[in-house]
């Protein structure tokens, strides 16, 4: 059961990715210095690795939110929402606001990035609970 609770838990956060990205895409690919064709496609085509590698990293992510909620005692659905919007802002966003910092990034990757790890966190924990 803890198995599953980890792959619903991953997989909604990397649907919702989807959806903030596809939400976000103009200004995450500007942001992101990523040329596009005349039609608004990425120059070069896509490859299906960064969504596989995206899907995984999402497991991982959730497994040690799972172990994080187990360890500590966290039952509750807000406990869980809560640690998991934490993990996001203050774990994640950071790591990434340096990344893009001394890869001379905009400010607005970091926002894009970091807000979809805050809410993506979010949701693993609301689902976590949730089972």
């Amino acid at each position: 059961m803890e198995t599953v609770k980890v792959l619903v838990a991953a997989a909604a956060s990397w649907v919702w990715g989807a959806v903030w990205y596809m939400t976000l895409s103009k200004p995450w690919l500007r942001a992101a210095g990523i040329e596009c064709d005349p039609d608004g496609k990425p120059v070069g085509g896509s490859s299906p690795a960064p969504f596989i590698l995206s899907a995984l990293c999402m497991v991982l992510v959730a497994g040690m939110m799972r172990h994080m909620l187990t360890m500590s005692g966290i039952t509750t659905v807000g406990g869980a929402m809560v640690t998991g919007a934490g993990i996001g802002l203050f774990f994640i966003a950071p790591w990434t606001m340096i990344n893009n910092a001394y890869g001379m990034r905009p400010f607005t990757l970091t926002l894009i990035d970091g807000g979809y790890a805050v809410a993506g966190c979010t949701i693993m924990g609301l689902v976590l609970a949730l089972f």
